[in-house]
């Protein structure tokens, strides 16, 4: 009764929009979780890179491969998932006036169903009975403990999902004939894609449950490989949404600019959902038994996502420049200048931006058939999904923090906290470069991925690859360093910072905008041509590997 009454209270009297304490709860409590998960996933890095570098010898009771699949569960997916429904709760509750009742509890209940299934995980990745890497699909094999644990932790995403559905179709209601707000259509266009690319690799999962219990002596790998990228695939892109979510709405805000154009920007999100979830063939373009025409199809699936991502770079660009005009930039780049390179709440997220600029090219090169012949089992895929990942969402992810935790708990960004994420923005950088630099260029030089240190009998190709894989460790000590002021900050802001108000930054429309059409809201559509364009790209080889299945697996245990 307590909470319903401060619910109420709230939205009489809120005149301006803001996040419902009531919803900040939920948002504190999945960044804690994200920010604590990424100090450990940080800390396993390290030891991975040094073990990698051949600087760290592991204890015999702990090995490299139990320490790969830990850093990249966890950051992968249990970091990036808590973060995003710590921020996209609070951008919905901030643009639609408040969650509702009954998205409340899925929120809270999402939130058990993932501890409970990270703890499983963990547990059994602890035990040594789930070194399956990141990837976790066949022919390695889990505890069926393991697999349980990723069902619940995908059905508390999946609560999450519905509750943004439910908040959204609400709104829409009680507001006909309006456009939704820029921020929650945003989480609209994560959540569709988030939740339709997890289907796939939860079927797959509740596959090797019975397999892993032995109640079926083999699986066919093609299917659960299949399955799995469908949703590999398209979890790069759902951070790749969030991330531009910020880009959007908040940098024009931070800048003293205008959004570029509403329009433009959900045009951007319908394509990314539409496009997005064919393309898992790309990360399987060695495979076997998966016909030439098939993987083309999904290689230019793949490469047309390059199509919003360069409307992205245009709209953000124009929104600089006009920013860094009406700040007084003179001349062909003098508007450069002008930007506020000294807010943390801009700088991280440029570099982002900047970022994705060779990450985009690398995964053209990875996507290539020939191309993808020479790195595709070396370290150059390692370099490029940190920089993608780890530049171009993580860094993201950090600038967002500086505003919305202040926010959502009612404390001011000092100067001090500010500076402090600039220096922690220029170590992170200064890490990724020097690790992800290296390992894309040692991977070219063969030095293979998903393998701990090796010399191959002192061969001197392989003795060559020591220097970089030395660079690699320098480049993850300075990112633990990174993540060790990151978490200090988030927490600080949290909990310490002094109290006040701190803005949520929402940026607004050019002054002779034409208004947003109406046919961006039509989800139904978005979704059934979405749907349409899976089965043109998954039905035809699905069927092909079920028909002419190849010989199935038994469950393998390597470490």
């Amino acid at each position: 009764m307590e909470l319903a009454s401060k619910d109420t209270v709230w939205r009489k009297t809120n005149k301006v929009l803001g996040v419902n304490p009531l919803d900040a709860r939920i948002s504190k409590a999945y960044l804690s979780v994200s920010f604590i998960v990424l100090l450990i996933g940080g800390i396993l890095g390290l030891i991975q890179g040094l073990e990698r570098s051949g600087l760290l010898q592991l204890p015999a009771w702990l090995n490299y491969y139990q320490v790969l699949t830990a850093h990249g569960i966890l950051l992968i997916l249990v970091f990036t998932a808590s973060f995003t429904i710590g921020y996209l709760y609070a951008g919905v509750s901030h643009s639609l006036g408040g969650l509702l009742p009954v998205v409340r509890k899925l929120a809270w209940i999402g939130f058990g169903l993932i501890l409970i299934g990270v703890a499983l995980v963990v547990t059994t990745i602890v035990m040594n009975e789930a070194s399956v890497l990141y990837t976790f699909y066949p022919p390695l094999a889990a505890s069926p403990v393991f697999y349980i644990g990723l069902v619940f932790a995908m059905l508390g995403i999946w609560a999450c999902a519905f509750g943004v559905f439910i908040n959204y179709t609400h709104w829409r209601k009680q507001h006909r004939g309006q456009t939704t707000p820029l921020m929650a259509f945003f989480a609209m266009g994560v959540f569709v894609l988030w939740f339709f690319g997890s289907i796939g690799v939860t079927i797959e999962v509740l596959t090797l449950i019975p397999w892993s219990l032995g109640w079926k002596e083999t699986i066919n790998v093609m299917i659960s490989r299949t399955l799995f990228w469908s949703f590999g695939h398209t979890l790069v892109n759902v951070w790749y949404l969030v991330a531009t979510s910020a880009w959007y709405v908040v940098i024009p805000k931070v800048i003293g600019g205008r959004v570029f154009s509403d329009k433009l920007a959900r045009l951007v999100v319908i394509l990314l959902v539409i496009l997005n979830i064919p393309g898992g063939f790309h990360h399987q373009i060695i495979d076997p038994g998966i016909s030439e025409s098939v993987k083309f199809l999904h290689v230019f699936m793949s490469i047309s996502i390059a199509f919003p991502s360069l409307m992205t770079a245009f709209a953000m660009f124009a929104v600089f420049e006009r920013a860094g005009r009406r700040r007084g930039g003179k001349g062909l780049l003098g508007w450069f200048t002008k930007l506020p390179w000294g807010d943390v709440r801009f700088l991280a997220p440029m570099i982002a931006m900047i970022a994705f600029i060779p990450g985009g090219a690398g995964g053209l090169i990875n996507t290539s058939n020939q191309m993808n012949q020479v790195i595709h089992n070396t370290l150059w895929v390692v370099g490029h999904f940190h920089i993608t990942v780890g530049v171009t969402a993580v860094l993201t992810f950090f600038g967002i923090c500086y505003w919305l935790i202040p926010h959502i708990s009612k404390r001011k960004l000092t100067p001090q906290m500010n500076k402090l994420g600039v220096i922690q923005t220029i170590i992170w950088t200064a890490g990724m470069i020097l690790m992800s630099g290296s390992q894309h260029l040692v991977g070219l030089l063969g030095d293979p991925r998903r393998t701990s240190f090796t010399t191959y009998g002192d061969h001197a190709t392989a003795q060559s690859w020591i220097p970089y894989e030395y660079v690699m460790g320098i480049g993850a000590t300075l990112l633990l360093i990174g993540i060790i002021i990151q978490v200090y900050a988030v927490f600080n802001m949290m909990f310490f910072a002094p109290k006040g108000e701190t803005e949520f930054p929402i940026g607004e429309a050019e002054d002779d905008a034409l208004p947003t059409p109406m046919w961006t809201e039509r989800w139904s559509l978005w979704i059934i041509l979405m749907l349409m364009v899976v089965a043109m790209a998954y039905a035809v080889p699905i069927v092909d590997f079920i028909v002419n299945a190849p010989p199935g697996s038994p469950p393998i245990k390597t470490w």
